[in-house]
Parts: C-alpha cells; structure tokens; sequence
C-alpha cells in the first residue's frame, strides 16, 4: 500500500513541476488565474444558480445547483478538508509557486472544482447543452487550480468526483421533492 502511496505522491508532484515548468509564465498566468478566481466561493455558480430560479423552465435546475454547492461544502469544505489535512503543494514543496493565497491551507479536495463540478452537474442533468457548457468551464477552473500549484491532480480528481455525486444527489433530491409538493398541490386543489 505505502509502494502505491508514494507512486500516486510522485505522479503529483511530477505533473505540477511539468505544469509549473512547460506552461507558467506570462499573459498565461493572468488567463488561468482569473479562471480559478471565478470559482471563488462558487460565486459564478450561486449567481447562475440564483437567475435560474426566477424561470419556470429553469428553477429546478437552479434549486438544484443550490442544493449541489451546500453538500459539496459539507461534504467537502467542513467535513473531508478538515478530517485529511493535507498541505498545499508550494508548502510541502517549496520549488512550486502558487499564484496566488489559495485563501485556506488544506488541499484535499480541491473545493473550487468539487463546487464546479456539483453546479455543473446539477445543471446538466435538467438542461443538457448549457449543461455541458458548465461542465467545460468547470474543467477549466478545475485546471487552473493545478496551474496555479494550490492542487495536486488528486485533489482535483477528488473534487471532480465528489462534485459529480453531489450534483446528481442535489439534482435527483430536487426533482422528487418538486414533483412531491406539485402532486400535493393538485390534490389540495381537487
């Protein structure tokens, strides 16, 4: 097991100083570092999540990319960030330079693309095509978050899947108790 560790820590490591080393630099890191700030306290996705709920057609996917984001902070932020306690990768290793103050100093998941993915997610699952168009631009921010040295690919990975499971959670959560309150609103009325 601790063979396997170390070969997962190594492939960390490895495609950061690759990241660090090929891409960074330049107008590059002014693209990726505004990138990673519009996942900043999921504000892109409370703001999308907020103007869909004002639309029939879109309010439960807006309810549910609601839904989404507080699990994902739960499950994420309070509850696996605070229990893991792993370092960020320009603290274990001072050769990597993070862009900018990640804001806390746990890795482990990467919240900016558990949120992501959990929005996106949600989203996708009742309007496919502006779905996928959030998904895209999770995986951006998701890749910004190694760019900038505040992640290891692990970290993001673990977010990724979490905000999936988050986001089909909130997403079918949504949709029976939406359809469970309509059905009890037309037998009140009959």
């Amino acid at each position: 097991m601790e063979i396997l560790l170390d070969l997962i820590r190594s492939l960390d490591y490895d495609a950061l100083i690759e990241i660090a080393a090929r891409w960074r630099g330049g107008t590059s890191d002014v693209l990726w570092t505004a990138i990673s700030s519009l996942g900043n306290f999921g504000a892109v996705w409370i703001a999308l999540a907020v103007i869909l709920l004002f639309f029939r057609a879109t309010r439960r996917a807006g309810a549910a990319m609601l839904l989404a984001l507080l699990i994902g902070l739960l499950v994420g932020n309070v509850w696996i960030k605070e229990w893991v306690m792993r370092p960020r990768p320009f603290v274990t290793h001072p050769e990597l330079t993070a862009l900018f103050d990640p804001g806390d100093q746990w890795s482990f998941p990467s919240a900016h693309t558990l949120s992501a993915f959990a929005a996106a997610t949600a989203l996708c699952f009742f309007h496919r095509k502006s779905g996928v168009l959030a998904l895209v631009l999770a995986a951006l921010i998701a890749f910004s978050r190694l760019y900038a040295s505040v992640h290891y690919p692990t970290d993001v990975l673990a977010g990724l899947l979490l905000g999936i499971a988050c986001g089909l959670a909130a997403a079918w959560l949504t949709d029976r108790v939406i359809d469970r309150l309509h059905t009890l609103r037309l037998r009140k009325g009959a």
